[in-house]
């Protein structure tokens, strides 16, 4: 791999600071719950799901 010149590394440093600076944290930690939520709902709904499929249908 080619080393970076520094127009490249000047360029990849004003890209990384400008979608830091427009990153805004409280939407990332609201996204970072939601989905944990979503993640234990769909957990416990095919749980629940594979017992009832087991009572309906006993091997």
């Amino acid at each position: 791999m080619k080393p970076l010149n520094n127009v490249q590394i000047g360029t990849l440093g004003g890209t990384i600071c400008s979608v830091w600076a427009s990153i805004q944290w409280g939407d990332i930690l609201q996204t970072a719950i939601l989905s944990a939520v979503g993640a234990c709902v769909s957990f416990l709904v095919s749980r629940l799901l594979a017992k009832t499929i087991k009572k309906k249908h006993p091997q």
